[in-house]
């Protein structure tokens, strides 16, 4: 192992922990886990169509049609994506047929909120963004 010098040291140091820097593998992480359908997936999984917030297990099929507008090609690379990162957990359960339920796990949990939120407030201020853009290209 090559020694380092204390500038390569607070250099690598910051590399690791500033998603701004180009080198921060956090980047690529941010990336990943504010993708469209990642954000909606982790924004239903547990509120269903009533959207109550309570995070409990969700079945394929009730993710699909909560999620209007997915393929079903893009919701199972998504929820694989997830449950790899391990932000989802999947469970088989030996029925006919199998009955597969997608849950958070603690640390998707941890993300639940503030995708929630996000969510939310795209639906808030979704007529007020509108408004801008219509300005903004008017005056162009």
């Amino acid at each position: 192992m090559a020694t380092m010098t204390a500038a390569e040291k607070k250099t690598e140091a910051k590399t690791q922990y500033n998603a701004f820097l180009a080198a921060c593998p956090s980047q690529q992480l941010l990336a990943q886990v504010s993708g469209k359908w990642v954000t909606l997936v982790l924004s239903a999984l547990g509120s269903g169509p009533e959207c109550d917030g309570e995070p409990r297990p969700m079945r394929y099929s009730e993710l699909a049609r909560v999620l209007a507008g997915v393929s079903p090609k893009m919701l199972s690379q998504t929820l694989k994506t997830l449950e790899r990162d391990g932000l989802i957990a999947r469970t088989a359960t030996a029925t006919v047929p199998v009955t597969v339920t997608y849950d958070l796990t603690s640390l998707g949990l941890s993300l639940h909120e503030m995708v929630r939120q996000l969510k939310l407030w795209s639906e808030t201020h979704r007529d007020e963004v509108s408004a801008h853009q219509a300005l903004f290209d008017d005056a162009r």
